[in-house]
C-alpha cells in the first residue's frame, strides 16, 4: 500500500525555522513527484511546493518562494521541505501527497495518495 507519512511540525515564532519530512513507502518513490500543501483553519486546502522525479524540477507557490526549499533523498524515500523565515501566516496544517506520475500536475485533483497532517504554528 503506498503510503505517505509528514511529520516534523511545530511550534516556533515568526521568523524562525523548521523542517518538515515526508517518508514514503509502498511504491517506487524515486519515480513519482512528491508535494507538500497546507490548511489553515477556516481556508481551503492549497499547494505548497512540489518536486518531481524525473528531473527534480520544483514548484513553489508564490507565498513562500525565497524562504521555503524542497528537497528529496531518493536513498531514505524521504521529501523534506525546510521553512525558514517563518511567518504567522504559514501556521496551518502540512501534508505531503503524491500524484503517482513523475511530474508535478498543476492541479491538485492529480495528487491520489496523501499522508496525515502535520501541525506547524508560527507565533508572532
Amino acid at each position: 500500500d503506498v503510503q505517505l507519512q509528514a511529520f516534523g511540525g511545530g511550534l516556533v515564532q515568526a521568523g524562525g525555522s523548521l523542517r518538515l519530512s515526508c517518508a514514503a513507502s509502498g511504491f517506487s518513490f524515486d519515480s513519482f513527484a512528491i508535494g507538500w500543501f497546507r490548511q489553515a483553519p477556516g481556508k481551503e486546502r492549497e499547494a505548497v511546493s512540489c518536486i518531481s522525479s524525473s528531473d527534480g524540477s520544483t514548484y513553489y507557490a508564490d507565498s513562500v518562494k525565497g524562504r521555503f526549499t524542497i528537497s528529496r533523498d531518493n536513498a531514505q524515500n524521504t521529501v523534506y521541505l525546510q521553512m525558514s523565515s517563518l511567518k504567522p501566516e504559514d501556521t496551518a496544517v502540512y501534508y505531503c501527497a503524491t500524484p503517482y506520475r513523475s511530474r508535478c500536475p498543476k492541479e491538485m485533483k492529480w495528487y491520489h495518495y496523501w499522508g496525515q497532517g502535520t501541525q506547524v504554528t508560527v507565533s508572532s
